[in-house]
């Protein structure tokens, strides 16, 4: 499992706000006290950012810096969040819109859905194509869109749009503009909202702090949910063992058998069923069996779980 963070360690996904907060409160002294401090963050960024570069072209003469070394500096969420900011990601936009389509494609799975990346164009518009269906799903489209915008803005955030086309447009013989963006990512204007299809984007808390390897069981609304983390994944299900049906109290999380770091497997502590939480919770014991996931998302403050609109409440 990834390394926990310790104890001590500051919630760094706060200190952007923080930053900002701060030179607000600046401008209470005027214009040019406000202007010094904007300065002063410019160039202690800029410092910073030159002293990392420097950094990576050492590392780099030396040989070091071979492409399991950028892989997973480009994995760790905070180093690549720094890497973006100075614009020495390792990866191309591109690579890191692909990159987040494939983070979210076992949702989309468990959902009878797909994402294909058509093209990332010179102006920074992201061209997708959404297959499949979501019979079935109490969250169907929007569900599928806000999991596939919420992990192309994280890891590119560089981007100036996201234009989608269906399946049934490609059908329909459409050559004319996409989906607009702004109609088709319709977000939710309050911390909790119903979608048009009948799901609710709840506010959970609880997710928010959950440390890397932990699983927390919470309820969303009249919905009892059990989430982990995996790194820096986090993976929400309904709370429901598919074997035995009791809840995954006393439920651990470990590494795959044989699998790669990171692997991840849930296992029940009453029937003892083991599921892989990267492919939408199947079972690995039998064929067939999987959990019901949830969708979830993160700006790397706010944790919101998507659960039916009538149990939301």
């Amino acid at each position: 499992m990834a390394r926990e963070d310790s104890p001590a360690t500051p919630d760094w996904r706060t200190t952007g706000e923080r930053i900002d907060a701060l030179i607000a409160a600046s401008g209470s002294g005027g214009a040019v006290a406000r202007e010094r401090s904007e300065e002063l963050v410019r160039v202690v960024a800029d410092f910073y950012g030159a002293g990392l570069e420097r950094l990576l072209d050492l590392v780099h003469e030396q040989g070091r810096l071979d492409e399991d070394v950028l892989a997973t500096l480009a994995g760790d969420e905070l180093v690549a969040g720094v890497l973006l900011v100075h614009g020495l990601h390792p990866y191309g936009v591109e690579t890191r819109v692909e990159q987040a389509l494939e983070s979210v494609r076992p949702y989309l799975g468990s959902h009878g859905g797909d994402v294909e990346l058509l093209a990332v164009t010179d102006e920074g518009t992201v061209r997708l194509r959404l297959l499949g269906s979501c019979d079935g799903c109490p969250s169907s489209s929007v569900t599928l869109r806000l999991a596939v915008q919420g992990a192309v803005e994280a890891a590119a955030p560089e981007i100036t749009s996201i234009e989608v086309e269906t399946a049934a447009d490609e059908d329909a013989g459409a050559a004319g503009p996409l989906v607009p963006v702004d109609s088709l990512f319709a977000r939710l204007h309050t911390e909790s909202g119903t979608a048009e299809d009948g799901a609710s984007w709840e506010v959970v808390p609880e997710l928010s702090g959950l440390e890397s390897g932990a699983v927390a069981r919470v309820g969303v609304g009249r919905m009892p949910v059990v989430a982990c983390r995996v790194g820096t994944d986090l993976f929400a299900f309904e709370d429901r063992c598919a074997r035995c049906e009791r809840p995954f109290e006393g439920a651990t999380l470990a590494r795959r058998l044989g699998g790669r770091s990171g692997d991840a497997v849930l296992r029940c502590a009453g029937c003892r069923a083991h599921y892989d939480v990267r492919r939408a919770g199947v079972c690995l014991d039998e064929n067939g069996g999987h959990l019901a996931p949830l969708p979830l998302l993160s700006d790397g403050a706010v944790v919101s779980v998507s659960v039916p609109a009538a149990v939301a409440q």
